[in-house]
């Protein structure tokens, strides 16, 4: 077995498994939890569904409403730092 899988390969895997991970986990999620897609037999008779609660709860989940908060910046410290001008020129 030691022949077949080099070393060299090792992050090709590793990055290939995290983005297999992510897939699934997102397919998961849209097939459990979205108000959209019907599994059981008894809502797919109706064309469209009045489940706005449902939907609502969907789209404004926990990590959106918390990102709502927070300013639009990836790395503010790095940003206030060379934004913010101290006089020291």
């Amino acid at each position: 077995m030691g022949r077949w899988i080099k070393p060299d390969v090792y992050p090709l895997i590793a990055a290939m498994s995290f983005v297999t991970g992510m897939c699934i986990f997102q397919l998961t999620r849209n097939v459990l939890l979205n108000p959209d897609v019907r599994i059981n037999k008894a809502h797919r008779t109706t064309a469209v569904l009045e489940n706005y609660e449902e939907g609502e709860k969907y789209a404004e989940h926990g990590f959106r409403k918390f990102l709502r908060t927070r300013s639009p910046e990836v790395m503010p410290t790095i940003n206030n730092f060379f934004s913010n001008s101290t006089g020291k020129n």
